[in-house]
């Protein structure tokens, strides 16, 4: 782990969507970002039946990345992503279930992830929520509010299409590209609008 990387909390839920989890979290290992991650146990069961793997390494996500992802146990609360005096830029669940939103929403902070969110909302940091499930229920609504009203973002997985998105990856690169945005986290992923105008308005190249 580099000294001198941020730190940023990774929480990963059970609701689907590992696949933006595991691109995300790759992502940040190239920033320059200490990624710290909490699974729940049932994140870490969606992890084996929609990418097909049970073993989560360091390796996994990060590759060639001299920042690596550091995993913490789901059920230590007293681990140091429960200190506010642990500095993060923030923390991202990607996925969050409703049920974990729920949870972070009442202030229940029984397990590391839900303790870790609480915390960064305490301590006025950028908290975001990849919430995946749909529809929602006027109890779903109410939670998001409610984070929403503690300095919280909601953030739903609503990919757009104005990129005009050709790959399944195309659409997880939109999403986790604003997740990066929402902690200032540089990227070079295609989600710029100016860039698909500039695109759009550059003469076609001249062939013989």
């Amino acid at each position: 782990m580099s000294e001198d990387a941020k730190n940023i909390i990774v929480g990963v839920t059970g609701a689907s969507g590992a696949i933006y989890a595991r691109r995300l979290i790759h992502c940040l290992c190239h920033a320059e970002t200490n990624v710290h991650c909490v699974f729940s146990p049932n994140g870490r069961r969606l992890f084996l039946d929609e990418l097909g793997t049970a073993e989560l390494t360091s390796e996994f996500f990060s590759e060639d990345s001299p920042h690596r992802v550091i995993f913490h146990p789901y059920r230590d609360v007293g681990a140091v992503l429960g200190s506010g005096s642990f500095p993060t830029i923030g923390m991202i669940v990607c996925p969050c279930s409703t049920n974990t939103l729920g949870a972070i929403a009442g202030g229940i902070a029984d397990n590391l992830l839900s303790r870790a969110a609480a915390v960064t909302l305490k301590e006025r940091r950028r908290l975001i929520l990849l919430l995946r499930e749909m529809p929602l229920s006027l109890i779903d609504l109410k939670n998001a509010e409610r984070v929403t009203e503690a300095g919280g973002i909601i953030c739903p997985a609503s990919p757009g299409f104005y990129m005009m998105p050709q790959t399944i990856d195309d659409l997880v690169d939109f999403i986790v590209g604003k997740l990066l945005d929402l902690v200032q986290v540089p990227h070079h992923l295609n989600i710029r609008w100016a860039d698909r105008l500039a695109d759009a308005s550059a003469p076609p190249a001249h062939t013989k």
